[in-house]
């Protein structure tokens, strides 16, 4: 699997340039000669899809068209473009077709605290929280699959909403998150059963009355679904299955009415989940809520269940709980040289904590996993791509209140991020550095 990132954009950014050369060397005939004394290289490396591109190799067609004294390397240029890239710049009307397989992208923890909630609360009382996606959005809304970590149950205003520790969300973070452009909503998690019974209910019949395309994975209304469902999603002729399960729900028990209410980490039940995925699926996803919280390691848990799902052949695993940024990396069967991809945890997506001693600066880094699974050159199917994005949770005022790329993230956003308030030391190079440290970007 390659560690890289594919630069998708900048192969398309090739083939624009490809088309300046070309049209200048066919449209311009006088700057002909001038093709092998003048160039630029743009070197394409196999191993990750990066360009190296040199600054006059950066001029736009139009620069191409007004600026005839420069000239380009043809030869040079080319040896550097897909031929996909080269139909295009030859066919400019003609559409690059997107890779075969499935995008796939997840966040982590939506963990609705108080300063959360009050973000998306109107003057009139009703809820609307688009606001918290704002700047991520659009990567959300592009990909095939999107999932999400429901941290907090959705049991609706009626019943009362609260935070930390028995939390209670507002319906409203269920429409945001539609909005958004997710596709799976995972559930299974530590707090799931924080308003019991009727919070899980309600939860689901959100879900099934409102968004009944929308998959919710972790909880049920029924022994049969717990039994039997198992999600799956099909594009390019691949399947892929989703499982997700949680360690446990702070020591609350299932509810003697709903004992099938909570899908957890139980080795008997996963293997056997596992197993029927492999028969309805070419690529099996779990999503477990595991780990130690604010541990930028892992645990003995997490290797343990880590082993488990690599014996049974799973592909990816991509975490959550933690609540802080933990490793990526991929683990290989001795035995059969399987190999498997692991996002241990993701930390959280948003969040208001309401601690007020030790670092808090690690909650509000967290990352958005992106995957591609495709086919190799023989057809087989698998991981082709994948990557992490660092992002921010800005703990601002009202709709200021929301969620920034790390790269995007300013020392005047961050002078500006309510943490100071609890944490003095929070600041943009802490971050950073939490992020190389913890993921090496």
């Amino acid at each position: 699997m390659n560690c890289d990132k594919l630069c998708i954009m900048k192969k398309r950014y090739l083939a624009f340039i490809a088309i300046g050369i070309i049209t200048a060397y066919f449209v311009y005939p006088e700057i002909n000669s001038q093709l092998h004394t003048t160039t630029a290289t743009a070197t394409a490396l196999s191993a990750g899809a990066n360009y190296e591109l040199s600054e006059s190799a950066e001029l736009s067609l139009a620069a191409v068209q007004y600026q005839r004294e420069q000239a380009y390397s043809l030869s040079e240029l080319t040896s550097g473009v897909t031929s996909e890239a080269l139909f295009h710049a030859t066919n400019p009307d003609a559409e690059v077709a997107a890779p075969r397989g499935i995008s796939l992208v997840m966040v982590g923890d939506m963990l609705m605290h108080t300063k959360v909630l009050e973000s998306g609360e109107s003057e009139d009382g009703s809820y609307n929280f688009d606001h918290l996606f704002k700047y991520v959005g659009d990567e959300i809304a592009a990909a095939d699959l999107a999932l999400v970590n429901q941290e907090t149950i959705l049991g609706g205003s009626d019943i009362g909403l609260s935070s930390y520790p028995n939390f209670n969300s507002p319906f409203e973070v269920g429409d945001a998150e539609v909005a958004a452009g997710f596709d799976v909503i995972l559930q299974a998690t530590n707090h799931a059963l924080d308003k019991g019974a009727t919070g899980v209910t309600n939860d689901i019949d959100f879900w099934k009355t409102n968004y009944p395309d929308i998959a919710f994975l972790g909880i049920n209304d029924s022994q049969d679904r717990k039994d039997n469902y198992i999600y799956t999603y099909t594009q390019d002729g691949i399947t892929l299955s989703i499982l997700n399960y949680t360690f446990g729900t702070n020591g609350i028990s299932v509810p003697s009415s709903m004992p099938y209410a909570i899908d957890y980490l139980n080795e008997e039940k996963v293997v056997d989940d596992i197993k029927r995925a492999h028969e309805i699926s070419d690529f099996v996803i779990v999503c477990p809520h595991w780990g130690t919280e604010y541990s930028l390691g892992v645990d003995s848990y997490q290797k343990h269940w880590t082993q488990i799902f690599l014996e049974n052949d799973v592909d990816l695993v991509i975490g959550t709980h933690p609540h802080v940024i933990e490793p990526i990396e991929i683990v290989t069967d001795e035995n059969d040289g399987d190999q498997m991809l692991v996002y241990y945890s993701l930390g959280n997506f948003v969040n208001g904590t309401e601690s007020t001693s030790g670092t808090l600066a690690d909650r509000l880094v967290g990352g958005i996993a992106q995957v591609r699974i495709g086919y190799d050159s023989d057809g087989n199917i698998g991981i082709t791509e994948y990557d992490v994005e660092p992002i921010i949770c800005h703990m601002g005022y009202g709709t200021d209140y929301t969620v920034y790329y790390l790269e995007d993230y300013t020392e005047e956003l961050a002078s500006q991020n309510r943490i100071l308030v609890q944490d003095p030391s929070f600041n943009l190079p802490y971050c950073k550095e939490l992020v190389k440290k913890v993921w090496g970007k």
